[in-house]
């Protein structure tokens, strides 16, 4: 049988010379490098005889050794469960006893908590990594073999499960086979038009399909070098830029830039694209983009269940607040809702959008009849998502179901949040809402009405948050109210919180924490 491993594929594409560099961060790697550390990981791994389709769970900083555990997890066959660096205890201890990986990577100064909560859960082995290469995992595997012949997987075989928060406050593992991934990456190389000279700045965390997959992927599959970040640093950007020709970040990023009087045509010059997704790019920071720095930033659209959906086109007219045309192999439908039949929407008609193709996942870990729930009769993935087609055919994506707020390009879902407020001394009900922000995209407001002879401070609700949940899900707003506004069913009419604070005064930026 043909070897569909996602990993051999990558390794097919590595350039003829692999002691040219692969990847320069605080060291250089050649794409030797790349192959003998991912080997000897992977022959790690292999040794403490995992079950088939185990699980390799990894809360560490960005690294070029981090993106090495991926791809030796990949190589070595076994499922990659990448996890915010932001998360704290409670999360954590939800996403391994749900995944129950039987590998638990985290970083040095975490082992003390996370270790306790990984054995609990059954977990066999749980290793360190530093972002200065240190920790046990380094240390265990360099004393393995550089030589590993990939694992022989189907395309249907699992490769990733990647989180995702859940409405109701339990959070949904998305099941991300081989072929899912190589397929989509296939199909972006081409489209963007991917090129062996090409350099990919990458400054995205590697968390998420953004930067994990779309970005790691794309140059990988061209076999070109890619200047590491760690963190995002606006100055080392503009540092690095001229040395580059692809760029992608979240609208965050793209602000952040923005406000750096340094960025301009000059600095500019080499690139060749610009690529935004994750949150919604406002127009106006598309414009004042092009207007900069003579470059049209090239919005896509896509998520965790799906990796890439749509994008603006590489050659032909990219369209500010458009997320472009389905990609290639990608059907794209708008229906209205069940109560209007499920019928197609017409032209510029508004309504829900629905996805299917070789990308689409097969399904959330564990979670059977969510997954059915999820999927139309012909297989068509319901994403959440409302928009509509354009008489051109560019895709617009009007709003979300479901009260998703996007923030710094990382989903947050009020209803988790609601539900860490409703629990705190003193509260009657909470609602959380997402209002517009030219930095972030959207920020979380909360309002929060007390129980009768209770005094609550908004301040001092903030910070229990800060402490129980990742920095990015904490609403930047906290208000003490008397009442919620309601329709006539009772519910909590969250549109109308989202204009009446839309218009209160602006949040103050704070560090972009990845």
């Amino acid at each position: 049988m043909n070897n569909e491993n996602l990993f051999a594929a990558l390794k097919v594409a590595f350039p003829s010379d692999w002691d040219s560099v692969a990847i320069e961060a605080d060291w250089t790697y050649s794409w030797r490098d790349m192959d003998h550390a991912t080997a000897q990981v992977a022959n790690l791994l292999d040794s403490l005889q995992l079950p088939a389709g185990a699980r390799v769970a990894a809360q560490v900083d960005k690294s070029v050794e981090a993106l090495v555990l991926y791809l030796a997890t990949l190589r070595a066959g076994y499922v990659f469960l990448p996890l915010n660096t932001a998360y704290q205890k409670t999360e954590i201890e939800y996403f391994i006893g749900n995944a129950t990986p039987a590998v638990v990577v985290c970083t040095p100064q975490n082992f003390g908590w996370v270790s306790p909560i990984a054995f609990k859960a059954g977990t066999q082995s749980v290793f360190t990594l530093g972002a200065d290469r240190t920790g046990s995992l380094l240390e265990r595997a360099a004393h393995c073999s550089t030589e590993h012949t990939v694992a022989v997987r189907g395309a249907d075989d699992l490769a990733a499960i990647l989180y995702t928060s859940g409405t109701t406050g339990r959070s949904k593992g998305a099941m991300l086979s081989h072929g899912n991934l190589l397929s989509n990456a296939l199909v972006l190389k081409e489209y963007w038009g991917w090129k062996p000279d090409d350099v990919l700045l990458h400054v995205l965390p590697i968390f998420h399909v953004h930067g994990l997959f779309v970005a790691v992927h794309g140059a990988m599959l061209a076999g070109c070098k890619m200047i590491w970040c760690a963190q995002f640093n606006p100055q080392r950007v503009l540092e690095k830029l001229p040395q580059a020709t692809v760029f992608m970040g979240v609208p965050t990023l793209y602000v952040r830039l923005l406000a750096e009087a340094g960025l301009n045509a000059e600095v500019t010059r080499n690139m060749r694209l610009f690529i935004s997704g994750s949150a919604p790019l406002l127009i106006a920071t598309f414009n004042e983009w092009t207007a900069r720095t003579g470059h049209t930033i090239l919005e896509r659209y896509g998520m965790s269940e799906t990796i890439m959906l749509t994008s603006n086109p590489y050659q032909g007219e990219r369209r500010g607040g458009t997320v472009g045309f389905p990609l290639p192999r990608v059907d794209v439908c708008v229906q209205k809702d069940d109560a209007d039949g499920g019928t197609a929407c017409a032209v510029g008609e508004i309504g829900g959008i629905q996805v299917r193709g070789p990308n689409v996942f097969s399904g959330y870990w564990q979670m059977p009849e969510k997954t059915k729930e999820e999927f139309t009769a012909d297989g068509f993935f319901k994403t959440g998502d409302v928009g509509m087609v354009d008489a051109d055919g560019y895709v617009h994506i009007v709003g979300r179901s479901k009260d998703l707020i996007i923030s710094g390009g990382y989903n947050v879902y009020p209803a988790e949040i609601e539900g860490v407020i409703n629990a705190l001394a003193g509260v009657a009900e909470s609602a959380v809402v997402g209002v517009p922000d030219a930095d972030f995209g959207e920020v979380g407001v909360a309002l929060v009405i007390a129980q009768a002879g209770a005094v609550l401070e908004p301040t001092a609700i903030l910070q229990t948050l800060k402490s129980t949940l990742a920095n990015f899900k904490v609403p930047k707003r906290c208000h003490i109210v008397t009442e919620l506004p309601r329709n006539a069913m009772g519910k909590v009419q969250k549109n109308v919180l989202r204009a009446q604070y839309a218009t209160q005064p602006p949040i103050h930026n704070e560090p972009m924490k990845q």
